[in-house]
């Protein structure tokens, strides 16, 4: 008993005083359960964001939704780098690549994904500029919806968002048509096993969050990168003579000799406009790190850093692996020609150059590495299209369950349907496979160069608006470096790689010796996703009566995180200016 009369258990644990709090922590399995719990906190996109009728509401309560991350912030700067870096490459670069250069020959392969980088690095940095002060989740639609016209935002959205959805299954089949690289005839048997191992591993990944998305994609871009720079270095030293084939016509020094013979160009022209839809898909998810802006701690520090990773992704793993390609293989060997898809692994480039050098072992690395790049892009899918589709549910433009979004910051409804559609790679294991992989890359193919337009036009607008209402550029966070001009430049290229898409749709390369059947299929192949934009744009459009947004009436205010800008970015500059000149220098390009 106490000095107060109080009978005292000592067993019992004394209860909390008034004002004090004690943290419950249940069993792993309810927990674990709880964690699918819907958060009635959680939003995809802010109360105040822009609405599906292009009108902002809430507008008091805006600042308050914004000023803590809808989506968990689980993402850091190391992440962003290395999506910006090495996130997303695949079979794009690694394989498509060799079809690029059966059509185009070398020269055409350099410039076509030259001039594709710099329309990219024109719009990354675009994007940059506008997920700063917006770092908006899911979408990219948001910026269309917001500066150019809701129903065009509508139609981006669920290009965006069809665009991964098929890119899941897309990316498996391209795995499973790898792992045939080994042995086609015991293998694919075996192929609806390996579909199922790799879903169940992206999908265990997708779990665990945004965190899980960005550890992963960390590994998996320290593994490509290091791949793609030991390939560099490995076909400079074949170029220069130092393979180990003897009977091979290039044993010796072999320098520029195959853009001599059997040629820098193929088919002309045309050879050189079919190569740029296939540098474009090979450039898709380059702007992912645009996407995880709001799922990032800080998005101020650490999204300019990675936009400027970008530059050196275009010129080092894009420019300079694929120059030494050109110098290796020549646009006739008989592998490129032979390719079933432009997912086989036996058509890369990459591959072919290692193995006519005489490697042994080599080649069957690079195949892993390609592996590795498909489960890769094959993550990014799942995160991409389960952040779009949950934005565009918050803006009343989709289904309003894909918002749903749980205690553990992730929008679980939308992660399972971008999984159940992912059950279609196991057409896999079926014979109508590479046809299967051709009509998927069909609906996914132009998307890229849709979003990229867009982002373009809405920074182009979003600049308009911001000087139409009095703001300068010292109020931004982080400024386009090729401004405007970029974004002009990066639009119109865009809207000329439509045109040379369709050009080389409807009379592609030896278009003469093929039946009319044949050459529909080709050119729906090819421009599918065209009429399927459309199909969402006009009848929206016509429904709501959207307006055209003017530059008076934009909204500029809804979604900025943080509300003393001005102070933050005065404290940066005087920061900066104490900079010795090489850091300044160093903080320009990285």
């Amino acid at each position: 008993m106490d000095e107060k009369g109080h009978t005292s258990d000592a067993s019992s644990p004394t209860p909390p005083m008034y004002g004090e709090y004690e943290v419950t922590r249940g069993s792993l399995p309810k927990r674990f359960i709880d964690s699918f719990k819907r958060d009635p906190n959680a939003h995809a996109t802010p109360k105040g964001a822009v609405g599906a009728d292009g009108k902002v509401f809430d507008v008091e309560s805006a600042a308050q939704n914004t000023a803590d991350s809808p989506l968990a912030r689980k993402l850091k700067g190391r992440h962003l780098q290395m999506i910006a870096i090495g996130g997303s490459i695949g079979t794009g670069l690694f394989v498509g690549s060799g079809k690029a250069l059966a059509t185009g020959g070398p020269a055409s392969l350099v410039i076509a994904f030259g001039l594709i980088g710099i329309m990219l690095y024109c719009t990354v940095h675009a994007l940059g500029e506008l997920a700063v002060l917006f770092p908006v989740a899911g979408s990219f639609s948001a910026y269309s919806t917001r500066f150019l016209d809701p129903a065009w935002g509508f139609a981006m959205g669920w290009n965006y968002g069809l665009q991964w959805l098929i890119v899941l299954p897309l990316e498996i089949v391209a795995a499973s048509i790898t792992i045939d690289y080994w042995n086609t005839e015991t293998t694919r048997p075996l192929n609806a096993l390996w579909v199922a191992l790799f879903l169940i591993m992206i999908w265990l990944i997708n779990l665990f969050g945004a965190r899980g998305y960005g550890e992963a994609e960390f590994v998996f871009a320290i593994i490509k990168v290091v791949a793609i720079v030991g390939f560099i270095i490995l076909g400079i030293v074949i170029n220069c003579g130092g393979g180990p084939a003897t009977n091979y016509p290039k044993s010796g020094y072999i320098g520029g000799s195959l853009w001599q013979n059997p040629g820098a160009f193929h088919n002309g022209f045309k050879g050189l406009c079919s190569v740029f839809v296939t540098a474009a898909f090979a450039f898709a998810g380059t702007e992912l790190v645009g996407l995880a802006a709001a799922e990032t701690a800080n998005p101020r520090k650490s999204l300019p850093t990675a936009v400027k990773q970008v530059f050196w992704r275009i010129s080092l793993f894009y420019m300079v692996s694929l120059t030494i390609v050109g110098l290796l293989v020549p646009y006739d060997n008989p592998n490129l020609l032979n390719a079933q898809s432009s997912s086989d692994a036996k058509a890369s480039p990459f591959v072919i150059a290692i193995q006519d050098a005489g490697i042994a072992g080599l080649p069957s690395v690079m195949n892993v590495v390609i592996l590795i790049a498909v489960l890769s892009v094959g993550n990014s899918s799942i995160y991409g299209s389960s952040r779009t589709l949950a934005a565009l549910a918050e803006q009343n433009q989709a289904p309003k369950i894909l918002a749903y979004i749980d205690r553990k910051g992730r929008p679980i409804v939308s992660i399972g349907v971008a999984s159940f559609v992912g059950l279609l790679a196991f057409l896999a294991a079926s014979k109508k496979q590479e046809e299967a992989f051709s009509w998927m890359l069909a609906l996914s193919g132009l998307s890229s160069i849709f979003t990229w337009g867009s982002i373009n036009l809405a920074h182009i607008r979003f600049r308009a608006g911001w000087k139409k209402q009095g703001h300068t550029l010292d109020e931004l966070a982080f400024k386009s470096q090729p401004g405007v001009i970029g974004s002009w430049c990066g639009f119109v290229f865009n809207v000329l790689v439509l045109i040379a898409q369709f050009w080389t749709g409807f009379a592609p390369v030896g278009y003469a010796t093929k039946s009319a059947s044949v050459l529909v299929t080709d050119f729906f192949q090819a421009y599918l996703a065209f009429p399927v934009v459309l199909a969402f744009y006009i009848p929206y459009k016509i429904y709501f009566k959207t307006p055209f947004i003017r530059s008076a009436n934009m909204d500029l205010h809804t979604g900025i995180r943080e509300l003393n800008l001005a102070e933050l970015l005065a404290e940066e500059r005087a920061e900066k200016a104490s900079w010795p000149m090489w850091k300044r220098i160093y903080k320009i390009i990285c």
